[in-house]
């Protein structure tokens, strides 16, 4: 082979390595639909759910749907408040609903608003259902309450909303296995 057909190939091996790795990719998940679920399907789901009333928590807050009962709703972000994002693909996220379902039961527990993103309302229901968890919980399907408070793509993320205002994402640990895990993150 000589000099010449050696520079070829190198510039093409160079030219397609550039080309693989400037092409563009969207590892995001592809928004879902509100539900593809008939409407009777949806009020079935939420009855089997029994999930507690939301309560608005005031005004300037973001837009959300009450899964309990599908009504629209402003959440503020006033604390103490914990917000956990949640999706129902997400494996740690089914793990860590149950143990803050329990948490908040327990007396002098900080509020919990589960915040499904990147499904199906209806989707969520059913798991929410199967989980047992009872929790009022939202539906955020526009994302906005997501890019209020600047949560990442990963799931499940956790914030703390303080009496101040303050926000903060609880990383230690990545998700709660445990209530008192959410106590420590909370104080």
């Amino acid at each position: 082979m000589n000099n010449r057909t050696r520079w070829l190939v190198l510039v093409l091996v160079l030219g397609v390595a550039g080309v693989v790795a400037l092409w563009p990719r969207d590892r995001s998940p592809e928004p879902q639909p509100t539900s593809s679920r008939p409407a009777q399907d949806v009020v079935a789901l939420r009855a089997q759910a029994q999930l507690r009333a939301c309560q608005p928590k005031g005004d300037g807050g973001v837009d959300v749907t009450c899964l309990g009962d599908g009504t629209r709703t402003a959440l503020a972000l006033k604390g103490p408040l914990l917000i956990n994002f949640w999706a129902t693909w997400c494996q740690p996220c089914q793990e860590e609903l149950p143990v803050l379902d329990t948490y908040a039961k327990q007396p002098g527990a900080v509020p919990v608003v589960p915040v499904l993103v990147d499904s199906r309302e209806a989707d969520g229901l059913e798991l929410l259902a199967r989980l047992g968890v009872r929790l009022p919980s939202v539906y955020d399907g526009s994302d906005e309450l997501r890019k209020r408070v600047k949560a990442p793509m990963t799931l499940p993320a956790t914030y703390y909303v303080a009496a101040d205002g303050t926000v903060r994402q609880i990383t230690d640990p990545p998700y709660f296995k445990v209530p008192e895990q959410v106590e420590k993150a909370v104080r």
